[in-house]
């Protein structure tokens, strides 16, 4: 059986964990104490360890990472949208925690490295070495995986659950099923060194997606411009289809 690490084992990670814990052997790290007996019980190897934003003399590599197959990186290394957030302390932890590892590399980033213009962004718009939350990582790990990962959502996590403003702005937004499909065909592809907007093609606005989760008739006109980030280059390479395409219909 394959060992999968997967650095900062929140609620995504969990996700992951638990979609692939029957083909892989599990391995996680969580900054909370409470946790660890929780993966334990789900036979997860655990350790407690945090990415502080300040050097960490104390941070030493990972004793489980050299029988590692692949690694997922969860832990967020950017700021709000548009906000330039210096997390160099942060990386170098991560980094220092990562040793020489040689596998198979994933770092979950955001559509947030996209600034806020009215377009339709692919990954050439914004190169990841370009990047400082992705590139610190790639110029080690020349071999690591970006998925720019759209809003989180899915389960509990829907649009109508939330106080929301600006509902005529259009979403990208992703199910947490469809991230673990991306991530479960590129671990079977041994995937490397490849950039990807993991986002659902469909861009409905947000009074629209709270509507149809309230099961409410729209009767507004739908908004055509926008910032949108493109699957394209993700739907074409891997030949993808999305269990979960409309942000409409997350919660079905």
């Amino acid at each position: 059986m394959k060992k999968l690490g997967i650095i900062g084992c929140g609620w995504l990670g969990s996700h992951i964990a638990e979609r692939l814990s029957d083909r892989y052997e599990i391995f996680v790290t969580t900054t909370s104490a409470s946790k660890v007996k929780d993966f334990t019980s789900k036979g997860y190897h655990t350790t407690l360890v945090s990415f502080p934003d300040d050097k960490s003399g104390t941070m030493t590599e990972w004793e489980d990472a050299s029988q590692l197959d692949s690694i997922i990186i969860t832990v967020p290394f950017s700021g709000v949208r548009g906000a330039k957030v210096s997390m160099k302390n942060r990386q170098e932890n991560m980094l220092k925690f990562l040793g020489n590892y040689k596998g198979q590399l994933f770092l979950m980033s955001s559509t947030g490295v996209y600034p806020d213009l009215e377009k339709d962004f692919t990954e050439d718009d914004q190169p990841a070495d370009d990047v400082e939350s992705e590139s610190f990582i790639r110029n080690k790990f020349p071999q690591s995986n970006i998925l720019r990962l759209a809003g989180l959502m899915g389960g509990q996590r829907l649009l109508k659950n939330y106080n929301i403003s600006n509902l005529d702005l259009l979403v990208n937004h992703i199910h947490y099923a469809d991230i673990c499909s991306v991530v479960e065909k590129m671990l079977n592809n041994q995937s490397q060194s490849k950039v990807y907007n993991v986002v659902a093609p469909v861009h409905p606005n947000k009074q629209e997606v709270i509507n149809a989760q309230k099961d409410l008739p729209y009767s507004g006109e739908r908004t055509t411009k926008g910032r949108t980030i493109s699957p394209s280059k993700l739907i074409s390479d891997l030949n993808f289809e999305f269990e979960y395409p409309d942000p409409r219909y997350f919660h079905l």
